[in-house]
């Protein structure tokens, strides 16, 4: 438990330095470019159909899945 602790901490420490984020002043030109051309919308909504198409998938599974252990009585 104390070895997965210290791991946890270290990996902690190490995340703090990988952060991809800016500083408060600074400024990212593509992001300001798509957002004044009002194309971070396009972005949102392919993100947006990516994932609903993720979700969509993974319900039909559910339920092919669900259906094969009822017919197999697997509980």
């Amino acid at each position: 438990m104390k070895r997965f602790f210290s791991l946890l901490l270290s990996l902690l420490i190490i995340s703090g330095n990988l952060m991809a984020q800016t500083a408060a002043g600074d400024a990212v030109p593509m992001a300001d470019k798509l957002r004044e051309d009002g194309k971070i919308w396009v972005v949102v909504t392919v993100i947006a159909v990516v994932f609903a198409g993720i979700v969509i998938n993974m319900l039909r599974l559910e339920s092919k899945v669900s259906k094969i252990e009822k017919d197999l009585n697997i509980k």
